[in-house]
């Protein structure tokens, strides 16, 4: 792949959107290597993604705009497909999915930011839905999406007005889980730059999530993502299917009879003195 790069070790994959002298934004080709490093994730072993843009400035920038210029109708909304598909496809990958974002994370680059289950930035990150400048609306997601995570109104804000916010009015307003900053000494010397930090952070977050229960995890995942697009009866429904789908895994055995066997170590707090108060 040209402009996608992915690694695995221990549990964790990274893909990479490497096409930093176009800010990472997203064409035809970058599409296509997504979709194809997600082909190559062997769900056996891979316990959480990362998914991050290469560079110092962008995470990913945007769609390609030269690509979209010229586009009919009929092309237009056969390229909005093309994206919403791997999009939904990220957002319904069976394992999570971590954003880690550095720089720019505009139009298309919020959207895909927004189709993984957890988003941590950098502080010099920027986010924004800034295509009604361009003549046209979100394409991938970015109405859908947006609106679910931070409400109609800031959406529609955002969305109407094409303006850019900062790291700290996106954590405000629920569009990110956290900010990382640079590492600096007592002199305030920097240490570890932000983008270092960010996928240290990233990995450390991956590699908490990769140690816990996998198919617990599958489910959690499928049991939210479902449950949204649900009402309260029916995905409470959905819900506890899942939950008796973890019953007699060898994870659920190992991880309660781990539980149990502490049960008697006094400096363990134990989840059965919370159920028996």
């Amino acid at each position: 792949m040209e402009f996608v790069t992915y690694e695995a070790k221990d549990r964790v994959g990274v893909i990479t959107i490497n096409r930093e002298k176009a800010l990472n934004a997203l064409n035809s080709q970058v599409l296509d290597e997504l979709s194809e490093a997600l082909d190559g994730v062997d769900l056996n072993e891979i316990r959480c993604l990362i998914l991050t843009g290469a560079g110092e400035k962008s995470f990913v920038a945007g769609a390609d705009i030269g690509e979209m210029s010229g586009l009919t109708k009929a092309e237009g909304e056969a390229f909005g497909k093309k994206g919403n598909d791997l999009f939904r496809r990220i957002e319904t990958f069976p394992v999570p999915v971590i954003a880690a974002i550095n720089g720019f994370a505009l139009g298309g680059g919020c959207e895909i930011a927004m189709s993984c289950d957890i988003r941590i930035c950098s502080a010099n990150a920027m986010f924004g839905q800034p295509e009604v400048g361009l003549g046209i609306t979100p394409g991938f997601g970015g109405t859908q999406r947006l609106t679910r995570l931070v409400g109609a109104g800031m959406a529609k804000q955002m969305i109407y007005t094409a303006r850019n916010i900062k790291a700290e009015e996106a954590l405000r307003i629920g569009l990110v889980n956290e900010i990382v900053n640079a590492v600096t000494d007592e002199n305030g010397n920097e240490t570890v730059s932000a983008k270092d930090n960010l996928m240290a952070s990233a990995l450390k977050m991956a590699g908490t999530i990769a140690k816990n229960a996998p198919i617990a995890v599958r489910n959690c995942k499928k049991a939210i993502n479902e449950g949204l697009e649900a009402g309260m009866d029916e995905a409470v429904v959905i819900e506890e299917k899942l939950f008796g789908d973890c019953f007699e895994t060898e994870d659920q055995r190992a991880g309660m009879g781990n539980f149990l066997k502490k049960k008697d170590d006094p400096t363990k707090v134990k989840i059965v003195d919370f159920i028996n108060k």
